[in-house]
């Protein structure tokens, strides 16, 4: 024999009921089925609704009895012939009509008892279990209604009564053993007590049913049918990548039930884990997914950590003080009150010291427990020697579960270090002797965050996802935005991270996506977006709260550098290609590293300095190798490099600075490229970098340009002044070619004091040679302090800016 269960969804509608039906009719060739149905979908909570409005004397009771009955005389009009339907609706209305009485009693007197809501919510039930038998037999399918109430019998407590299975086992051998129908149909969740009262099981009470059933009857498997194929690694509609468990042990099914795998009653699995009953969770609507399959033996497979799964809704209660150490009896009285108070506790952690008990309890029973435990210890709070009850709010409890997490060691080490580079606070700890369950409690709106980090930690085969939100999409951005397009496919199949651009902003609007933006159509997207703002996009960033956050700055604003503290003390990581913030005042500089470090998330800038060139990156390996920086002299800009590549005499100074930035090389605003401002805060990034505490205000500044220049305050007055000084720049170039020496643009630090300005280059120096945008870079360091080492390559230009950017966020990747 197999018992099938089929749920609220799997029967919310004819249509499905036709689909039940196909499972039914393959299940039952050769062997007997005992098929167990919840309510239609969603008619419990109608019939809880009734119950309410009729206790609060409400007549609109009424009009949700109309719509229980509009949808059961629907089923019956849709499913079963004309000709047969008279009987069946006449059937139901009689039910109806019991019910309606039922429902007018709370009304009269005002209340709804335990008992009497039992009798009222297992209607959903009967009614479903009855027409679907008619339905049966009305596609000529050998078919019995059976009430369970006839075979299940329990206590009166009403609500979440408990089996009687002496006598239930009794009743159900003897009925199933005679029965001669191929198919009995009965309905879950209800039951009776000795005394012949209506009693219920608890929501979620049909599995139940169903399991008891296959225990009583020696069934060789039971089977539940929903809406999802199995039991998944992780909630799929919070986690995407989830995927369904093949097979999984009854201790390991019990654990993921119990911590909110919402396909299966976590009661449901000890009759048959008693009578070692296989239960195989199947999707009424893909019958042919292979689903799981629970049992005392499973598959190995490698990973120890076989699903992850959270409770919602969770408050923490903790009682402390000092006149708990060393007292006997003190956990006793604790968790005696909480039972008395009926409050189940879901979570127990206890210093070693005896100092605190800390508990987990649903959110709907803190103040309950709270009253309780305050007024069991009211003396020993009068003496202070215990402090009131303390409670959190906005709570969940997530959970590791496999049975062979205690061979594996680390396991709590990762779990704990993954949420804590994602900024997911742990409020309190679990793990039991077993090793088959480690819990920790954390905020609830960290919940989806919390599931996605640890699945993909144990689960997705190391693949990494990370979530960009890109401040700026002007020449840089855009090229970025592209590369990452381009890429995408190869990242993830190489290099196992899943780059998504989730939200884009530029200084009018602002759009986001949390399952990830289109970059193939991300400007028309941006032209619909909303009014951006600074605050605004640091707020809907926080809000997402996604895992492996990073804010990417493509601009040159200062007041976008203003915001990194903000994201960096929220564990998101910032890139950035705007210099003003490492080269700020050296406080602001040490307090975006030292947040960096403190929350783990990184603060990389290596474009500041050399655009993509890996200047920066190299410096650190060779400070954190032990090396020591004794000498940095460097060509930093790309832009005045090409500048006076291209100036000569037969080309005006203003036209081949208008060039370098109609080509991208220049910022904005060319005057802070010819000043030498750009460079002095290049060489400033670099001493800093390499261990100096230094501010710009301390840098030698050779301007070349005359005076006139440096006081203009806009584009083209600057651009005027390069006119009308041009013999000024005529004769700088003229009295170095006389020289046979080239014009670079030289930073350097040495000794702790840096300097920049316009050098005269002969041509037997290293820089002589630098051709077009190039940037060159020399370390001088206690190992190379004979041939320095080199870097040289484009220092400039909006391509290998991006790709610059780039390489921090796979660094980041890579952490």
């Amino acid at each position: 024999m197999k018992v099938l269960k089929f749920g609220g969804s799997s029967v919310a509608s004819p249509d499905r009921i036709r689909k039940v039906k196909e499972i039914v009719s393959k299940a039952s060739q050769g062997q007997k089925v005992v098929v167990v149905v919840s309510a239609f979908g969603g008619v419990t909570d109608l019939l809880v609704k009734a119950s309410l409005l009729a206790a609060a004397q409400d007549e609109e009771y009424k009009e949700t009895l109309l719509q229980i009955e509009e949808r059961h005389l629907g089923a019956i009009e849709s499913l079963i012939d004309i000709s047969k339907q008279s009987a069946v609706i006449s059937t139901v209305k009689r039910e109806l009509n019991v019910l309606e009485a039922l429902l007018e009693g709370a009304y009269l007197i005002g209340e709804s008892t335990p008992k009497l809501l039992d009798k009222i919510v297992g209607y959903g039930e009967l009614l479903s279990s009855y027409i679907i038998s008619e339905y049966f037999i009305n596609e000529n399918i050998d078919s019995v209604h059976k009430d369970s109430r006839q075979l299940i019998k329990t206590d009166t407590c009403f609500g979440k009564s408990h089996v009687d299975f002496k006598a239930t086992n009794t009743l159900c051998e003897n009925y199933f053993g005679t029965v001669s129908y191929s198919v009995i149909v009965t309905p879950g969740f209800i039951a009776s007590s000795i005394d012949g009262n209506s009693t219920t099981l608890g929501r979620g009470g049909s599995d139940y049913t169903a399991a008891i059933y296959a225990a009583a009857s020696g069934a060789k498997k039971l089977e539940i049918w929903t809406d999802v194929s199995g039991m998944f690694t992780a909630n799929p509609k919070i986690v995407k990548q989830a995927f369904t468990i093949p097979s999984i042990s009854y201790q390991e099914a019990m654990e993921l039930s119990h911590f909110g795998a919402k396909v299966l009653y976590p009661p449901t699995i000890q009759p048959a884990l008693f009578k070692k009953i296989p239960i195989h969770i199947k999707n009424t609507f893909a019958p042919q997914d292979a689903g799981t399959l629970i049992s005392s033996k499973t598959e190995d497979k490698p990973g120890a950590v076989r699903g992850i799964s959270h409770i919602e809704n969770i408050s923490l209660l903790s009682l402390e003080g000092s006149g708990m150490v060393g007292i006997p009896g003190i956990s006793k009285r604790f968790f005696e009150v909480l039972s008395h108070a009926e409050v189940s506790v879901v979570f127990i952690t206890q210093a070693s010291s005896e100092h605190s008990i800390c508990i987990g309890v649903s959110s709907q029973d803190a103040s309950k427990a709270k009253e309780a435990l305050d007024a069991a210890f009211e003396y020993e709070i009068s003496l202070k020697k215990i402090n009131p009850v303390i409670v959190e709010d906005d709570l969940a409890i997530i959970a590791l579960v496999g049975d062979h997490m205690k061979s594996h060691q680390g396991l709590s080490g990762r779990m704990f270090s993954s949420l804590g580079k994602n900024n997911v606070n742990i409020r309190a700890i679990a793990q039991g002797a077993s090793e088959r369950n480690i819990s920790a409690v954390i905020n609830k709106e960290d919940v989806k965050k919390a599931l996605n980090t640890l699945h993909e930690q144990f689960f997705e085969d190391h693949i990494k996802q990370l979530n960009l939100f890109v401040m700026g999409v002007g020449n840089v951005g855009e090229k970025f935005l592209d590369q990452i397009h381009t890429q995408r496919k190869y990242l993830k199949k190489q290099l196992k991270l899943n780059i998504r651009v989730v939200g884009i902003s530029n200084s009018k609007k602002m759009v986001f996506d949390h399952s990830g933006l289109d970059l193939t159509n991300w400007k028309s997207l941006l032209e619909q977006g909303e009014t951006t703002g600074l605050d605004s996009f640091y707020q809907r960033v926080k809000e997402l709260n996604l895992r492996n956050s990073i804010f990417v700055d493509n601009t040159a604003n200062d007041k976008v550098a203003q915001t990194y503290d903000k994201y960096l003390s929220d564990s998101i990581s910032v890139v950035t290609c705007n210099k003003i913030a490492a080269s700020s005042p050296y406080q602001k500089y040490h307090q975006l590293k030292d947040l960096s470090r403190r929350y783990n998330a990184p603060f990389l800038f290596e474009t500041n300095v050399g655009a993509g060139l890996p200047i920066i990156d190299t410096l650190k390996h060779l400070i954190a190798s032990g090396d020591k920086i004794t000498k940095i002299q460097a060509v930093l800009s790309g832009s005045l490099n090409f500048v006076f590549n291209n100036f000569n005499l037969e080309t005006p100074f203003d036209q081949v600075v208008r060039q370098a930035q109609d080509e991208g090389y220049t910022e904005p605003d060319p005057k802070i490229d010819l000043s030498g401002i750009d460079v002095m805060r290049k060489i400033l990034i670099l001493a800093r970098e390499s261990g100096n505490e230094l501010d710009i205000e301390q840098i030698e500044n050779d301007a070349f340009l005359p005076e006139e220049s440096l006081k203009t305050t806009n584009v083209e007055d600057f651009y005027k002044s390069l006119v009308d000084h041009k013999a000024h720049f005529d004769k700088i170039y003229s009295q170095a070619a006389a020289k046979n020496c080239r014009l670079k643009y030289v930073a350097q630090f040495e000794n702790g004091k840096a300097k920049v300005g316009l050098q005269e280059i002969p041509k037997d120096h290293p820089f002589y040679n630098l051709e077009g945008k190039d940037n060159i870079v020399l370390f001088f360091t206690q190992r190379y302090n004979e041939q320095p080492l080199l870097i040289k390559g484009a220092g400039a230009g909006a391509e290998v800016t991006a790709s610059g950017i780039f390489a921090d966020i796979i660094r980041i990747g890579n952490f």
